[in-house]
Order: C-alpha cells, then structure tokens, then sequence
C-alpha cells in the first residue's frame, strides 16, 4: 500500500499526473482542483516542481490505480465515500471535485443531497445512500467540529429564507473566517459578501 508520495512532476494528462520518484513514474489520478495547482507549481520553475501527494491504492481484479490528494482531509473524504456501493473511485473523485471535505460533511450532516448528484452517475436514491451511511461515521471521526457544520447548515437555511439560493449561500458562507462561530454573525457575514 502506497500512502504518500513526493516527487518531480513527469508530466500531466486530464485526470491524472505522472510522478517522478527516483526515476520511477507513478500515475496518480487526481481532482481537477488538486490538478490546477499542481500545473501552476510545476509551470513556476523546474526546481519547484516537486509535489507531495496522499495516497489511495485502488486494488481491482482487473486494475491497480493510485488516487492522490492535496491534503490528508481529502483523502479520509474519498475514503469514505468508495466505502459506500455504488460510489467508485470516479465518482468520489468528482464529487471532491464539485465540493471540499468541510462542505460535503455539511451537505451529509444536513441530509443535503444536492452537491452529490451533481456528479455524472450518481443519482438521487445513490446520493440518498451515501447520507444515510456517512452521518454516523463522520460524527466519529477525530477532531471533527459538529457545531461548526451545524452553524453552516443554519445558515444556509437562513439565507435560503432570505431568498438566496443553496449555492449562494454556500459560496458565500467559505468567505467567513472559521472563527466566525455565531450562526447569526455568520449569516451578516456572508450577506455582506453577497452584497458587494
């Protein structure tokens, strides 16, 4: 099992990266995210091109494949949500794509199953699965800040009330600093920022 890797990037293609280890290429499949920022730091110069990733091994009858994350966060998140049938490793990669960690726990947290079916095949009922087999385990992980998904689901729905959309609301809400922790103040918060 490959957890980490750290290398020079060899080259990038749509989905994936090459990883160059002590002359070793490791084909990482990664999100679109976490391909953007890998593209600017190996265009900014040939000494910086260095990149650290967090791992999945994917073991298949059939196929062997490496899935790389930014940060550890990422990677419990796609861990999470292949453990669920019905979602591989392209849809978890396309829904990390669509939403950060913080804001699928949320959207799980809150039974919201709106960011999930975003993603190409994963349908409602799919989608409804990954809610009912996730609120309890992401409730047990370690460190996890309940209060602060709880906050953002009321205030979603706050500013829902007010007229904006699910999407607004979101948008606007990872602009407030996380030590905003009042549902009130995140709520004028977010409204001063969907005000400019």
């Amino acid at each position: 099992m490959i957890a980490k890797i750290k290398g020079k990037i060899a080259f990038l293609r749509d989905h994936y990266a090459v990883v160059d280890v002590a002359g070793v290429g490791y084909k990482i499949f990664v999100t679109d995210f976490a391909m953007g920022k890998i593209a600017g730091q190996s265009a900014s110069s040939a000494d910086e091109g260095e990149i650290e990733l967090f791992t999945h091994t994917y073991v298949r009858e059939d196929s062997l494949s490496l899935y790389g994350f930014l940060t550890f966060d990422e990677l419990e998140m796609f861990e999470l949500l292949i453990s669920i049938s019905g979602i591989g490793p392209k849809a978890a990669i396309g829904i990390l794509t669509i939403a950060e960690p913080k804001t699928i726990r949320t959207a799980i947290i809150t039974g919201d199953s709106s960011i999930l079916t975003r993603v190409s095949g994963v349908g409602k009922k799919t989608a409804e699965r990954v809610i009912l087999e996730l609120s309890n385990k992401i409730a047990e992980l370690p460190g996890e800040d309940q209060g602060a998904a709880r906050a953002d689901s009321e205030a979603i729905e706050a500013l829902a009330s007010l007229g904006y959309s699910v999407s607004q609301a979101r948008e606007a809400l990872k602009a407030v600093p996380e030590s905003v922790k009042d549902v009130s103040e995140r709520v004028r918060a977010a409204l001063k920022s969907l005000g400019k």
